[in-house]
């Protein structure tokens, strides 16, 4: 497993977009510094939720206004509901309202869906402001503040409208997971677990020796396995900004993922635990079609299940799966497009054939859960007395 040793600044190199990823335990109440430093000024729109913001906003806006930025804040709404064009056009208004100008900045403050739709709103106001990712979820910390990929969802897809955005920089405060409720940091476990499965198998082997560590974010494992994935997300992007080539390997776990998030509506799972059930099943699948072996398939999905992760499907039919994935943004003139594991650590992209599909499901189908008698539950709240 390489990384950067004990570097805090991880660069995404795109030329003259390039920035850094700069992840530093209690740098919130520095953003300011961070701003200068990098050539912002001027006024800050922060989007955020009202979760987010009574835990963060208050931090974030002092350090802002002490440094010389004029701020203000944009809340949206907590939750999958809020990436939608409904809010992307709130957020615009609010950002018209305030009469933010080319130079000024969005700040996205929150997880992954604060920083789609802030970044989105960021790329389409003024035809392009200053936009900066400050990702407060595990999910958001390892995977979908880097990269530049901002959007929001259509009711019949996820991701289906949006924009390759990047930021001028993404700031990632570890102390933030504190507050984090168990749901979601387990949930944000699928996409470290992921980065293991496309591109170290070093570091899947780091995580199976540490899954207590996982469990319970212990002090010395977290900052490695943030800075691994965004170590492992900048080398890909910069080699494949827009996801023309190799980039379709982050998609690992998503093809099903996102279907299932999409058939329950939003409602049934949050993200990572979608993907978790899509890595399994997309495993599955290619053992299936005889691309990996049978010990790569149950390997990960004992790491995925002894984290904490939901591993098996509802009670859906294949037309259910099947029609979902039609709306995946990876289809290629009606071609559902699917990545899948060869080894630990090695994966590729693979047309998926519909009638080897439902052989596929039909086959697995004994194994499957008839009903959902053990949905996941309502997102709890999260701790809000840990210290601002």
């Amino acid at each position: 497993m390489k990384t950067s040793g004990s570097s805090n600044h991880v660069p995404v190199s795109l030329g003259d977009r390039s920035y850094q990823v700069l992840i530093q335990p209690g740098i919130l109440p520095q953003i300011g510094r961070v701003f200068h430093d990098i050539g912002l000024s001027g006024r800050v729109g922060i989007v955020t939720n009202p979760v987010v913001n009574e835990l963060y906003g208050r931090v974030v806006l002092r350090a802002l206004k002490q440094a010389g930025f004029s701020p203000f804040l944009v809340i949206i709404p907590d939750g999958e509901q809020a990436k939608s064009m409904h809010w992307l056009s709130k957020i615009l208004d609010a950002l018209v309202t305030q009469r933010l100008e080319r130079q000024d900045v969005v700040l996205a403050l929150g997880g992954g869906v604060v920083g789609d739709v802030a970044g989105f709103a960021a790329s389409v106001y003024l035809r392009g402001v200053p936009f900066v990712q400050v990702p407060t979820t595990l999910v958001a910390q390892v995977d979908s503040s880097v990269g530049g990929k901002t959007g929001v969802n259509h009711p019949i897809g996820k991701n289906l409208i949006g924009a390759f955005y990047q930021p001028r920089v993404v700031v990632i405060d570890p102390q933030a997971l504190q507050t984090l409720p168990k749901r979601e940091w387990i949930a944000g476990l699928a996409e470290v677990i992921k980065y293991g499965m496309i591109a170290d198998q070093k570091f899947f082997e780091y995580l199976e020796q540490h899954v207590d560590g996982l469990r319970e974010q212990a002090e010395d494992v977290i900052p490695t396995v943030i800075r691994r994935c965004c170590e492992i997300k900048a080398e890909v992007v910069g080699g494949d900004e827009r996801e023309s080539g190799r980039r379709r390997i982050l998609n690992y776990g998503h093809t099903v993922g996102h279907a299932l998030e999409t058939w329950g509506r939003y409602r049934t799972w949050i993200h990572g635990e979608a993907v978790g059930i899509g890595m399994v099943q997309e495993a599955a699948i290619a053992q299936f079609l005889g691309m990996c072996d049978k010990e790569i398939v149950e390997r990960q999905r004992d790491l995925i299940q002894d984290v904490g992760l939901p591993i098996a499907m509802p009670s859906m039919t294949f037309m259910d799966l099947w029609g979902a994935m039609q709306h995946d943004k990876k289809v290629v003139k009606g071609q559902v497009n699917c990545v899948v594991p060869t080894t630990i650590g090695e994966v590729k992209v693979v047309p998926l054939v519909r009638q080897r599909i439902r052989q596929w499901f039909t086959a697995s189908q004994p194994s499957r859960v008839k009903r959902l008698k053990h949905a996941p539950q309502a997102l709890s709240r999260p701790r809000l007395s840990k210290k601002k």
